[in-house]
């Protein structure tokens, strides 16, 4: 069986997708597939499905949605135990898990040097996402996860561009930048990247005017300067700093910090 998070629920069992039951019923399946095989109590699922207005019969409906995805899926993968209940997944089952190892993978790659297979792995994390994670699935701890995976893409994507900069791919790499500044304004570590891929592009005015707008930008919406790191690019802009070029091959690339989901 393969289940999916990274986009809309889903359960397949090999081409066949399985029909999930209603929005409540994917968001318990959500839930336990979130917990990576641990014990979920019944009361923590009624919880995670309405939060503190639970319906009157929440622990019999959280007892419904089990039995009926049970029936649905393979003997074995949901069990009750300890009050609660559990999946347990097969290795490679989960979008979630594969992305997570892809990403450990491209990450000990990065460390030693291997940008081109960094890179190459990271992708293919980044391409298991299809839309919107949890999408349309209802109840507040699915909100609080889908916003910490949707968080988790956005650093994965800053780190693949960070390492798109050093492998010399920054006329590729304006574009897509300029999309996401545009979708995320006061993420400062893309401002910072679109800045030096403009400046590496020979477009030293354009970096600037992007340094300009992102201080007036957190002014009027924070109250705030630029971080000083994105004040120190513009300086070094201005000077045209020789550090700044674009990384001959097998030049050692600062590395990008990214924590798992």
């Amino acid at each position: 069986m393969r289940f999916q998070l990274l986009g809309p629920v889903r359960a397949w069992r090999g081409a066949e997708q399985l029909p999930t039951g209603s929005p409540q019923q994917r968001a318990l399946l959500a839930a336990l597939l979130l917990r990576a095989g641990r014990t979920v109590t019944a009361a923590e699922l009624v919880d995670a499905l309405w939060g503190d207005v639970p319906p009157s019969q929440a622990l019999a409906a959280v007892r419904t949605y089990a039995s009926r995805l049970r029936k649905i899926l393979d003997p074995g993968i949901l069990v009750s135990e300890s009050g609660g209940y559990a999946i347990n997944l097969p290795t490679g089952s989960l979008d979630l898990a594969v992305a997570e190892e892809l990403w450990a993978t491209a990450d000990k790659a990065q460390r030693a040097g291997d940008l081109a297979t960094a890179r190459s792995v990271t992708n293919k994390a980044l391409g298991l996402w299809e839309g919107e994670p949890l999408a349309n699935v209802p109840g507040p701890y699915a909100d609080i996860q889908r916003t910490r995976l949707a968080e988790w893409r956005l650093q994965l994507v800053e780190s693949r561009l960070d390492m798109d900069l050093e492998q010399a791919c920054h006329a590729e790499a304006v574009s897509e930048l300029t999309s996401l500044t545009a979708a995320h304004p006061l993420r400062e570590r893309l401002r910072e990247l679109l800045m030096l891929a403009l400046y590496r592009s020979g477009r030293q005015a354009e970096a600037l005017a992007v340094y300009a707008d992102t201080r007036r930008l957190l002014a009027d919406e924070l109250g705030v300067d630029p971080r000083p790191g994105l004040s120190e690019l513009q300086q070094r802009i201005l000077n045209a700093d020789p550090a700044l070029a674009a990384p001959s091959p097998g030049t050692p690339a600062q590395r990008t910090a990214v924590a798992g989901p």
